[in-house]
């Protein structure tokens, strides 16, 4: 199959790339850009290409082998206190966790629409949420994975033009692919590979590719689509920082993505604060639909339910996570504790993900010929260590300081 064709069978990497690309990413990069303009642009490049190391993984594990990484993930410990221990963690860090930071996704999204319209964000909340809820009680993955697909091209041309608008200085752009760590950006460096290599998107990733592909021989097309929609996150991303370096002089602190879209009027006039206000809009309303469906998948994998998306059960845990957001937007209610409950689990569960993911992905009774390569397994230490990294780092903030 030619690269033309291969590029037509672009999906499920839509819904990964809309997943990480959320309000949480778009916050931190434009304090990034704000704070140290082009000097941590290597971090997205890092991001970038571990989200692929893992993201291929997860995967090829799901098409190759028929199992969610939550089946996969429960099935490989027999000793029953082990599995309860493996599925509580599952269930905590990936059903409550998308649950809690669910009500940032529906008010980003809400405050895109909000700037355009003037309506508060408290109304568009729960518009939202239930437009969301509309689309994937449909159970239809083509509409869903085609409205992902749409809202990522749209997210990015409105970030992008954004970017191009303010002419970014190319040699400076470049030479923050250097490593460096200026005083102070630990935290924004742990941030945004934090909110980049998302744990559920594995969950996510290796169901959503059986419901595209029928197997092993649609492996190229599903590495093309996972390369190709990654690589646009992290152009979006990317555009986002220079956005920010360019409105901001260096060194500003700014408290949140609000800052951002106030300084971008009187700079470049209200269509570029349109335009940053429809990324952020697709930005939230692509996380609020990707993150109830990943609780969904991880959860239902980890109890061992059917994940079917018309499913009672299925159904039941994405309602949940999405009525969670629903709520909490309409009430103005920042669940602050659920939220540092969420990062803490997370910060646990993605090194552990990691570690499984690889020691599955050298299963020949699962994979066959398909097992990881010495290079896959080098490149999936080297992320591995880094995400132990920031969990460390998450544990640390949260509990410590």
């Amino acid at each position: 199959m030619g690269v033309i064709d291969r590029l037509k069978a672009i999906g499920p990497g839509a819904l990964v790339a809309a997943a990480f690309v959320g309000p949480g990413t778009v916050t931190t990069a434009s304090v990034i850009g704000a704070e140290y303009a082009y000097l941590l642009v290597w971090t997205i490049a890092f991001s970038i290409l571990a989200t692929i190391v893992l993201q291929e993984m997860s995967a090829r594990l799901g098409l190759v082998s028929k199992e969610g990484l939550g089946e996969a993930f429960r099935d490989e410990f027999s000793n029953p206190l082990a599995k309860g221990i493996t599925v509580a963690l599952v269930v905590s860090a990936i059903g409550i966790g998308t649950a809690a930071f669910q009500t940032g996704n529906i008010v980003g999204g809400a405050a895109g629409l909000s700037t355009i319209t003037g309506i508060s964000e408290n109304i568009w909340g729960p518009v939202i949420g239930l437009v969301a809820a509309s689309l994937l009680w449909t159970a239809n993955y083509k509409l869903i994975e085609r409205v992902f697909i749409g809202l990522v091209i749209v997210m990015g041309l409105a970030f992008v033009i954004n970017a191009a608008v303010v002419r970014p200085d190319l040699g400076a752009l470049g030479g923050g692919l250097v490593p460096t760590v200026p005083e102070g950006s630990a935290y924004l460096i742990a941030g945004l590979i934090g909110t980049t290599v998302v744990g559920y998107n594995l969950f996510l990733h290796a169901s959503t590719v059986q419901e595209r592909w029928d197997g092993a021989s649609d492996l190229a097309e599903c590495r093309t689509d996972t390369v190709a929609m990654i690589a646009i996150g992290g152009l979006i991303t990317t555009s986002i920082v220079v956005t920010a370096a360019a409105v901001f002089p260096e060194g500003t602190q700014i408290a949140d993505v609000g800052a951002m879209a106030d300084q971008l009027e009187p700079v470049f006039g209200g269509y570029a604060l349109t335009f940053f206000a429809i990324g952020l809009f697709a930005a939230g309303f692509t996380s609020a639909m990707s993150a109830p469906l990943a609780g969904a998948y991880a959860t239902a994998g980890a109890l061992g339910w059917e994940r079917d998306l018309k499913s009672t059960r299925f159904r039941a845990i994405w309602m949940t996570i999405l009525g969670t957001g629903i709520v909490f937007s309409a009430l103005d209610y920042n669940p602050v504790e659920v939220i540092v409950f969420a990062q803490v689990a997370n910060g646990l569960l993605l090194p552990i993900l990691a570690v499984f993911l690889i020691y599955a992905m050298n299963n020949d009774d699962l994979l066959g010929e398909h097992t990881n390569t010495t290079l896959q397994n080098v490149l999936g230490g080297i992320v591995t260590l880094v995400v132990i990294g920031i969990g460390i780092r998450t544990l640390y903030d949260v509990l410590i300081l």
